[in-house]
């Protein structure tokens, strides 16, 4: 081969070797990430380290806060329901639906489609392990809302009244895709076990993949093992050792996760949110980063919360702090922003991505609205960049006065009446969206038995056994909407199926809760019989002293939509309670 050729070669082969990097890099940038939301469960803006709680031990938090780009002035609900609904569907609370923990009113309506179904739609694998509270029956579940996997307990979290029987946090049952299964080892652990086995089988097929852990930590009852414990319990009180022991053991798993992903060449290409979802529950009183309130609070300690967001390859990393005002429904549109993936147009929420990236040093004006439960101006707060108008009365600024302890509503009156006005505003536009029912679908293939629970229904507050210690005499009803025509058996029971109790037994509730001395002991009532009122149809029934559920047989056509109402009576048929646990079947 002559010179000339030779250099003809190699010119050749060096554009091919161009050529073939420049393709491999344009794979590489058109792989999409992952994405990853770690949320614990009544975990503070001040319950870590980084943010200068000198007596709790949360390393892999801090390591994950150094690693962050760290918004500072970031917002949620109060209570746990309503910023899960808003992070889900980038939808303030009130629009879609899921405004408080029970009484009806936890589930997301239909027609607002969950972060989980937008990146099934785009191509990723979705999963979801631990807490959900945003429905216990179809079609409000995980399953039923882009969740292609799902391991998680029910309603607010373990020992609940939607939770399994003889759940403790050790070697409990789970929902599985709709599955009861047992899984063992303490729950933080089996959220975090399952979850990576389930990323490393989406790896193995080359699956990009969105996953949403929930922790029911540190949440009540606050249940740890001793070592945990051990560690605070001589620096503050008992409960908050065992607050700060449940959020160390999360911080454990939290370490375990990113060994797993740097093992498995994640980390890179993964984006990966930690936040919580609303201010702390126990340690207010220990630290709480100055603010002023807690959980279910309007005043900045209720509802601003840690919100870290990472991701390597794209260069959103550690040494950054973002203090623009931003909010939970900013999440959803950040993400697909983020992703590259097609998002959803009507969502409250603000693409953050431009901050992230320093494209941009502050949001367009606004003004959010902090609310839930029920409409009531009274009970609120609106945010306007550090301007805070909490219950429609007290102004504060926290730049100025972090603490929220001189209203200076009098000194700034336009503020005041600017702030105001839009407070009333929001509540005239949200006024006529409450009248919505989320209806349960009964008879359908996707849910064959139908488990209703006092936690769901809209009356009484009953979401757990000790809400009926002292008075017994709950009650609710339950909204339903017929599937399938036919002859549907209803079973009343005052306790758990699985429990095998009678309607007038006592219950014992030993949860190895630290708050409380020793079991929990539910008194017996003389229970002999049930009455059930759906639609139209008024049915009653004694079955006499040990039985263990109360039966009705009813037809039912489809399409009907329907109030249930179950109570349980005594021998001279009045009311004691409700059926706190009543059971729906198709039976033909």
């Amino acid at each position: 081969m002559n010179t000339k050729m030779m250099k003809s070669v190699f010119i050749v082969g060096l554009l091919f070797l161009q050529i073939s990097c420049l393709n491999v890099k344009n794979n590489r940038d058109d792989i999409r990430p992952n994405v990853i939301i770690i949320l614990t469960d009544d975990q503070g803006y001040g319950d870590l380290a980084a943010h200068g709680n000198e007596l709790i031990s949360t390393p892999n938090m801090d390591k994950l806060y150094k690693e962050s780009v760290r918004f500072t002035d970031f917002h949620v609900a109060p209570m746990c329901t309503p910023t899960r609904g808003m992070l889900l569907t980038g939808v303030d609370a009130f629009r879609n639906g899921a405004i408080f923990v029970t009484q009806g009113r936890s589930e997301i309506h239909q027609q607002f489609p969950t972060m989980a179904d937008v990146f099934a739609e785009n191509g990723y694998a979705t999963g979801h392990f631990g807490k959900w509270h945003l429905g216990d029956n179809y079609p409000y579940r995980p399953q039923d809302r882009g969740f292609q996997e799902t391991i998680h307990h029910g309603a607010w979290g373990i020992t609940s009244m939607v939770d399994f029987w003889s759940n403790d946090y050790y070697d409990d049952t789970y929902s599985h895709n709709g599955q009861y299964e047992s899984y063992p080892g303490y729950c933080t652990d089996v959220w975090f076990d399952e979850a990576m086995k389930w990323m490393k089988k989406q790896k193995d097929q080359d699956k990009p993949f969105f996953i949403y852990i929930p922790t029911n930590v540190p949440h009540v009852p606050l249940i740890v093992n001793d070592n945990y414990l051990d560690a605070y319990k001589d620096k503050v009180p008992l409960n908050v050792a065992a607050f700060y022991g449940m959020i160390s053991q999360c911080d454990e798993n939290l370490g375990r996760l990113e060994l797993f992903l740097e093992q498995n060449e994640l980390k890179e290409n993964t984006i990966f949110v930690f936040m919580t979802d609303n201010g702390t529950d126990q340690g207010q009183n220990v630290y709480n980063a100055g603010m002023r309130g807690k959980k279910t609070s309007h005043y900045d300690g209720g509802h601003r919360v840690p919100f870290f967001i990472r991701w390597p390859a794209k260069g959103i990393t550690g040494g950054k702090d973002i203090n623009e005002l931003t909010h939970v429904t900013d999440v959803l549109p950040t993400l697909t922003n983020l992703c590259g993936i097609q998002g959803l147009d009507d969502m409250n929420g603000l693409d953050l991505s431009p901050l992230i990236f320093g494209k941009e040093e502050s949001l367009t004006d606004r003004k959010i609205v902090i609310s839930f439960r029920e409409l009531n101006p009274e009970s609120s707060a609106v945010l306007w960049n550090k301007w805070r108008l909490v219950n429609g009365e007290e102004l504060y600024n926290i730049e100025q006065d972090p603490a929220q302890a001189t209203d200076i509503s009098s000194q700034y009156p336009e503020i005041y009446r600017d702030m105001k006005d839009h407070l009333d505003r929001w509540y005239e536009e949200m006024l006529p969206l409450q009248d919505q029912k989320d209806l349960i679908s009964i008879g359908t293939r996707h849910e064959p038995e139908t488990f209703l629970s006092s936690a769901n229904w809209i009356g009484d507050y009953c979401d757990s056994y000790q809400n009926i210690v002292r008075n017994p005499a709950k009650f609710g009803y339950w909204d339903l909407q017929v599937s399938t025509s036919g002859t549907y058996q209803i079973s009343l029971h005052r306790w758990d199926k699985e429990s095998d109790l009678a309607l007038d037994e006592s219950f014992v509730l030993d949860d190895n809760n630290v708050m409380r001395d020793g079991p929990l002991t539910i008194a017996p009532l003389p229970v002999t019989g049930g009455s059930m009122t759906i639609g139209s149809k008024h049915l009653s029934k004694q079955v006499g002293p040990g039985a263990t559920e109360v039966n009705f047989e009813v037809e039912l056509n489809e399409g009907d939509q329907m109030k249930l109402e179950a109570r349980l009576l005594d021998s001279d048929g009045q009311d004691l309670c409700g059926a706190y646990f009543t059971y729906i079947k198709k039976i033909n």
